[in-house]
């Protein structure tokens, strides 16, 4: 535990309890890290030779080009999520199922995962999602907690499905490439919505009661027209999913560029849907702002405190004290994700990115970890932060846009079951790691023991030579 010195556990129990405290985090990072610098400098503990590395970290973060893609993406999220398109999608995707037991339930997961691959933000989905379709859920006599289970599991998804915020985050502080982040994430996300769906369906044939269909005046008229509004509302989002996507996976574009695509893309989607106005587009620019400002402060505060923490040797003490747990590989990641799985009821994912995941990068490369199945299998963990009872985010967020008629307490007992469908997938990705490396691209096939290099030999020229003949 000491094996380095009592400052790295000080210091890291010290960033705990400032967490704890409410402090926020970005300041509460740069206070510890100041305070333990100064402390080590007085005990000879840390060189002040480190301190005069911060103002080019600083400058670092702010002159990355990856980060630039953070405030791209947020604003397509943000266009996106307020021109309407989850009303669309919602409805028509509802009367398309609205036949079958959970018909809205299928409709609230589908298009809770399309929402979250072009918004990006999880509070974006679960208030949309909850404003539109928990009052038709409610009257036409769904259970509660089904219901609001449903609603705030499939707000989650958007932590996991590319283009996520989580993901570039996680790839600028593995160094890894984004486009390699969103291919790996791609198979979990689909077995998390597969098991969802899968649940509601068995729910479904156990007790058909809970999810009935809607009745035929709901459903309205079927046929192409229905179809046609399905079409109208999912397809142009599909397929600026998959141009940004694409153009990622292809090596085409840049992060960067990529949501810079995605931005001008979702303003041509608000304008096709006759939605695009000054206020969306200002609406837009101020969360982007916030959104923004946040992720670059608690990351500037995550330097400083990563700076001192290094300097006082603590990342080798992070690095003895979990390689040397039982079970190898396995028995780190089994820690990891219990770790991560508690932390996460008191830090956002912004912090456990920042703070946490570089602390573990040394030791999975010292394992032989792939770098990019530790980052998936790590935003697949974060995802459950938001569906902790009491804690999660999902849930205050769907507390605040529920009608007083349900009780805070049937939201949390609605949770769980969708809780424990996420952990599942947590325990599938560590014991099935091509769930991730299967969608990234092999490379290379060859063999590099059957490569001969034949270079072919040419003579000497003779040692006594003597002078040029004419």
């Amino acid at each position: 535990m000491f094996s380095h010195g009592v400052m790295p556990p000080l210091m890291f129990a010290g960033m705990i309890c400032f967490m704890l405290a409410g402090f926020p985090v970005a300041f509460s990072l740069v206070a510890v890290g100041l305070f333990f610098g100064t402390l080590g400098v007085l005990t000879d503990h840390f060189h002040p030779a480190f301190l005069q590395a911060l103002p080019l970290r600083f400058y670092g973060i702010i002159s990355n080009d990856l980060l630039l893609a953070i405030p791209f993406f947020t604003f397509m999220g943000a266009i996106l999520e307020r021109c309407g398109l989850a009303e669309d999608l919602l409805e028509g995707t509802g009367k398309l199922f609205g036949k079958v037991p959970g018909g809205l339930a299928y409709a609230v997961i589908i298009v809770g995962a399309i929402l979250g691959a072009i918004t990006g933000t999880v509070a974006a989905s679960v208030i949309a999602m909850g404003v539109i379709s928990l009052p038709v859920m409610m009257r036409y006599g769904y259970d509660q907690k089904l219901a609001t289970g449903v609603i705030a599991a499939s707000g989650t998804i958007t932590q996991l499905i590319p283009p996520s915020l989580v993901l570039i985050i996680l790839a600028e502080q593995l160094g890894k490439p984004v486009g390699d982040m969103y291919l790996g994430a791609i198979g979990p996300s689909l077995l998390q919505v597969a098991i969802f769906l899968a649940y509601v369906f068995v729910l479904s044939l156990i007790k058909p009661q809970t999810m009935p269909p809607l009745p035929p005046e709901a459903r309205g008229e079927g046929g192409w027209p229905l179809i046609k509004q399905v079409l109208w509302g999912m397809v142009p989002s599909i397929v600026l999913i998959m141009l940004v996507l694409g153009t990622l996976a292809m090596g085409l574009a840049t992060p960067t560029e990529a949501g810079a695509m995605g931005a001008v893309g979702a303003i041509v989607l608000a304008a096709m849907h006759g939605r695009l106005t000054w206020p969306l587009i200002r609406q837009a620019m101020a969360s982007t702002m916030r959104i923004t400002s946040m992720v670059v402060f608690i990351l500037i505060g995550a330097t400083v405190f990563s700076l001192v923490f290094q300097g006082m040797d603590g990342a080798l003490w992070i690095e003895h004290l979990l390689s040397q747990l039982p079970g190898g590989r396995i028995g780190f990641l089994v820690f990891v994700n219990v770790f991560i799985f508690f932390i996460a009821f008191f830090l956002d994912f912004f912090e456990i990115a920042f703070i946490i995941v570089p602390l573990l990068v040394p030791v999975a490369i010292k394992l032989d970890i792939n770098l990019i199945w530790l980052g998936v299998l790590l935003c697949v963990n974060m995802q459950t932060a938001f569906m902790h009872p009491p804690f999660g985010f999902a849930l205050f967020y769907l507390r605040g846009i529920a009608p007083p008629s349900i009780r805070t307490s049937q939201i949390y007992w609605g949770a769980i079951p969708w809780l424990f469908m996420q952990l599942i997938l947590v325990v599938v990705v560590i014991m099935w790691p091509e769930a991730v490396t299967y969608w990234i691209s092999a490379g290379s096939t060859v063999d590099p023991s059957t490569i001969q290099l034949d270079i072919p030999q040419m003579e000497p020229p003779p040692l006594n030579m003597g002078p040029p003949q004419f």
